[in-house]
């Protein structure tokens, strides 16, 4: 019988060896426990939330996520942290007021971040800043 995974050592030394950037960070899926006005009820004190967690360091990423259509949005959203272990992430995610309420749920998986770029362009005269 095959295989069907690999030890995660194994790919963070592959990783390691060709140079990549083998960040460890942390994707909270997170979801409507009971519809949207919930969610929308507590979406300010959520919002507070997140602003802290990225002045803080602990944020890589956020936001919602749209319908397939890209049309509405359904209370779902994505959340990345840095953290020092998924249950430091699982810690962080039910400390947020979204959850605390009830008003959504969530799952913390790991994500060990290999590839990619961010291109940052900033306008000296303008201050004007672009991300890509």
């Amino acid at each position: 019988m095959p295989n069907s995974s690999v030890p995660a050592k194994d790919i963070i030394e592959e990783c390691q060896t060709r140079g990549y950037l083998a960040k460890q960070l942390f994707i909270i899926s997170t979801r409507p426990a009971n519809g949207i006005a919930s969610v929308m009820e507590h979406l300010a004190v959520h919002l507070a939330y997140q602003e802290e967690l990225e002045k803080n360091g602990t944020m890589f990423a956020a936001g919602p996520n749209w319908t397939d259509d890209m049309q509405d949005w359904e209370g779902d959203g994505t959340v990345v942290y840095r953290a020092d272990s998924i249950e430091q992430a699982k810690e962080i995610a039910a400390r947020d007021p979204m959850h605390v309420s009830g008003a959504r749920i969530f799952t913390v998986r790991p994500w060990f971040v290999n590839e990619g770029t961010i291109t940052v362009e900033i306008g000296f005269a303008t201050g004007r800043f672009k991300l890509r």
